[in-house]
């Protein structure tokens, strides 16, 4: 059965998310942005706006943050304003959300995909190489690659080293997606001048562009839908500016077909006043994830987040693997704890992109790992009580399912 089809009881003994009790410490804060947009009447782009996208850009060490509907409008805007398009070809992995590829399709592009690393969960450099290696020797087939989209899932930065490397070598751009990696942090042997402290280097800040959400769940999230597009391109920042508006570099004057996708005062001004607690909530996660990891070591048939030395992992997700998965979530839902699937089914398996021609078997470890995540519960509120009830029965029913299989 899959958590969407579990309603949770009231006496949930450890919820997967507790958005409510961290808004309740920012209560007043939150309340203050909402009365001042009332009593300004300020609700669509502004000061708000504004000081969000320079707070955030700072945050993320990149020279221009522009703020968007949602992380969906953030990937579709930077590709239209990197000049993606019909013709074009945009190589990203199937084990991602929907969103990845609705942002690659609805720019026109066509999306490619490799698989990805079974550790990282991440696109792996070595399968891109390949892909591309073999794609060059059939110049003559359209569409024709001209950028990557790397997915930094679950909070874990991908290897950008490797993969800015063969970009360069192809020609190709590089357009992060990182919805879920707000913070999260590369180290990289590469020179990038003017981003990053040292040579650890923010997620967003490697590419041509990036591509955040700030859905609710997310480390950093609105109260609503929210996005935003990360760079150091100014052309492009423009580009993304106009794209979100209508088209409209003046207010009436439409110089480009664009959309409305753009970023709410009131999300903008919540966004703000939460920024300013990412990195402790941040370094929570990263705490609570290192209970977890203690907690859960050495049990059977259970492989914890692996995090690469090039990494500092977020934890946006703490998901574990097992073959056992779809039996464990029954056992957890038994226990009143909440759990999710991310992600349940690859997105070259899905209804809704059967056109684009893939079969089962086509990329093996995305259909592996599809089959046995699991997400625990994990934000920065949650007590070492709560994790030690979730560890308690994760273990208990591996060590039940052990001893079932040898009896």
């Amino acid at each position: 059965m899959e958590p969407s089809k579990m309603p949770m009881e009231a006496s949930v003994k450890v919820p997967f998310l507790d958005l409510p009790l961290q808004h309740k410490e920012l209560e007043s804060e939150l309340i203050d942005v909402f009365k001042d947009a009332l009593a300004k009447a300020s609700f669509i782009g502004g000061l708000q706006v504004e000081a969000f996208e320079e707070e955030f850009a700072n945050f993320c060490h990149t020279k221009f943050c522009v703020g968007v509907g949602s992380g969906t409008d953030a990937l579709r805007f930077a590709l239209i304003a990197a000049g993606i398009g019909p013709g074009d070809e945009v190589v990203t992995v199937p084990f991602t959300f929907v969103a990845t590829v609705e942002a690659i399709i609805q720019a026109g592009a066509r999306p490619a995909f490799v698989d990805v690393d079974e550790r990282t969960c991440t696109l792996d450099p070595q399968k891109l190489e390949d892909y591309l290696t073999k794609r060059m020797r059939h110049t003559s087939r359209k569409p024709f690659p001209r950028a990557i989209i790397p997915v930094h899932l679950y909070g874990h930065p991908c290897p950008m080293d490797d993969i800015m490397e063969i970009a360069e070598r192809y020609g190709l751009f590089v357009i992060e997606d990182a919805c879920q990696a707000h913070g999260a942090l590369y180290h990289s042997q590469r020179c990038y001048s003017g981003t990053g402290d040292g040579s650890w280097l923010p997620c967003g800040s490697m590419g041509l562009a990036a591509a955040f959400s700030f859905y609710p769940g997310k480390n950093l999230g609105a109260c609503g839908e929210a996005g935003a597009v990360t760079t150091d391109d100014p052309q492009l920042a423009q580009k993304v500016k106009m794209i979100r508006d209508h088209g409209q570099a003046k207010k009436y004057y439409h110089e480009i077909e664009g959309y409305n996708g753009r970023l709410d005062a009131i999300q903008a001004g919540i966004l703000r006043v939460k920024l300013k607690h990412l990195r402790r909530w941040n370094e929570a996660r990263r705490q609570k994830a290192a209970i977890y990891n203690k907690l859960l070591s050495g049990t059977e048939h259970l492989t914890i987040p692996f995090e690469a030395p090039y990494a500092r992992a977020v934890y946006h997700l703490y998901v574990v693997r097992t073959p056992y998965r779809d039996e464990l979530a029954q056992h957890l839902y038994s226990q009143n704890i909440g759990f999710g699937f991310h992600y349940p089914l690859p997105v070259h398996l899905q209804k809704a992109y059967e056109k684009l021609g893939y079969r089962k078997g086509d990329f093996p470890v995305s259909e592996k790992l599809a089959s046995q995540v699991l997400s625990l519960p994990l934000f920065p509120e949650i007590t070492q009580e709560q994790q030690e009830t979730v560890a308690k029965a994760v273990t208990a029913f591996h060590v039940k399912r052990s001893s079932a299989k040898t009896s």
